[in-house]
């Protein structure tokens, strides 16, 4: 289940290591990217590294590169501060963005996060 972006951004306000940002396409609003910068279980991140929270972009904007952008200038941010990986997870099905983050290079950890319908398969992008 993908949580709203107004539900998302008051998350990001009660944690510690979160960052968020808009995605624009000129001065258009495009979509939204939130990072977990840290580990902490508590939060449901049993992650050592630097986790995409959440992406989204809106239905106009897809299919036109403007999430692979996005991701490219997460990586760049990343690198410059010598982070030299990002992980994310995804739910799997036809519907699903498999393709988008095999695309990018994003590799299965082999770790699952959630349960049930909501289990999500782990993946990581390293540079």
């Amino acid at each position: 289940m993908v949580a709203d972006n107004a539900i998302s951004i008051a998350e990001a306000h009660f944690s510690e290591n979160a960052w968020f940002r808009a995605i624009y396409v000129g001065e258009s609003p495009a979509g939204f990217v939130m990072l977990h910068t840290g580990y902490d279980y508590d939060e449901g991140f049993d992650c050592h590294g630097v986790f995409l929270w959440r992406m989204m972009v809106a239905g106009p904007f897809q299919s036109k590169g403007v999430g692979r952008k996005a991701i490219d200038l997460i990586v760049a941010d990343l690198k410059a501060r010598g982070i030299n990986e990002l992980y994310t997870s995804y739910g799997q099905g036809a519907a699903g963005p498999e393709p988008f983050y095999k695309g990018l290079g994003f590799l299965p950890t082999g770790d699952f996060y959630g349960e049930g319908e909501h289990r999500e398969i782990g993946v990581v992008l390293r540079w």
